[in-house]
């Protein structure tokens, strides 16, 4: 009786050693440098091809762009529509020429100087009538006014009454860039919980430490929402102002190549303020989340 177990037993081992090892023995006997080799570029093929998923409608875009021009559209339509290899170009001959550099240069100086502006008294009257109802009772209507006035509409009250000096065009600016913040800074107040006010005043802080403290870093979100639309706007009303009256910066440059017929100048300007606003939402993106790693600290102490 024991001797076909035996013989099973030996004909069991001899399949088993015979069968070739699977992808999971292969790989649980693989180096351990092997191993993390192979994850690195696993992850690294992945985060390419997500980045690239992001990136694929603006390639498209620019892909469109270039042979648009040259095989879609009429032989005429190239002298309005250059392919963006001309436009690159030209905006490579602008730079080494310099003149880029001085009209975003121009353009830039403009823009900060009226989106700084705009942005600390519009956070600063943004928390005082949040939090006084009165002075919100009586300024209201004045700011309801005004906040549905267009700032292009007042650009010629703007150039009638300052000139068309630096004075005038930083002064639209924060117009422009002024509502947003005020507004966003208002809502961000008022959604504060009002138990942690009421923690904090029975804790006995003063009304100052109070907005320092609680009311600030409650209602940052909200309050970088108005300033990523107000740096939107500040540079948007700009490039109009400069195109009405200015001798230096972008929109000068955009207007000045479509009157002088230089096309592919014209398209570079525009591609720089594109450029521009992108950047720019991006700086204040990252600031936004380094005066917010509070909230991302707590809610990863949460979970």
């Amino acid at each position: 009786m024991s001797a076909p177990t035996l013989t099973t037993d030996t004909h069991t081992i001899t399949q088993a050693s015979a069968t070739p090892p699977t992808a999971g023995d292969r790989t649980r006997h693989k180096n351990p440098a092997t191993l993390t080799a192979l994850s690195r570029i696993r992850r690294g093929a992945l985060n390419g091809g997500r980045v690239l998923w992001r990136a694929g409608a603006i390639l498209l875009f620019l892909l469109l762009w270039e042979l648009g021009p040259l095989y879609l559209a009429p032989a005429s339509t190239r002298v309005f529509l250059p392919p963006l290899h001309d436009v690159l170009a030209a905006l490579g001959s602008l730079i080494a020429k310099g003149q880029l550099q001085n009209h975003l240069g121009a353009s830039l100086t403009r823009s900060a100087s009226g989106f700084g502006i705009a942005v600390v008294s519009a956070v600063v009257l943004g928390l005082l009538v949040a939090w006084y109802g009165a002075l919100d009772r009586f300024l209201n209507p004045l700011l309801e006014v005004f906040r549905n006035t267009a700032a292009l509409a007042l650009l010629p009250v703007f150039t009638l009454l300052l000139g068309i000096g630096e004075t005038s065009k930083i002064s639209i600016v924060a117009y422009a860039a002024f509502f947003p913040v005020l507004l966003n800074t208002i809502a961000g107040v008022r959604t504060v919980d009002p138990l942690l006010i009421r923690a904090a005043r029975s804790l006995g802080l003063s009304n100052f430490t109070l907005f320092q403290k609680v009311i600030l870093p409650s209602a940052v979100p909200t309050i970088f929402t108005g300033i990523r639309m107000a740096g939107t706007s500040s540079i948007l009303v700009l490039i109009a102002a400069e195109m009405v009256g200015a001798k230096a910066g972008l929109g000068y440059l955009i207007v000045n190549s479509q009157s002088s017929f230089l096309i592919p100048d014209m398209y570079a300007g525009i591609l720089t303020v594109s450029l521009l606003g992108l950047a720019v939402n991006y700086l204040l993106v990252g600031v936004e989340r380094h005066f917010s790693r509070w909230r991302t600290a707590v809610g990863a102490g949460n979970r």
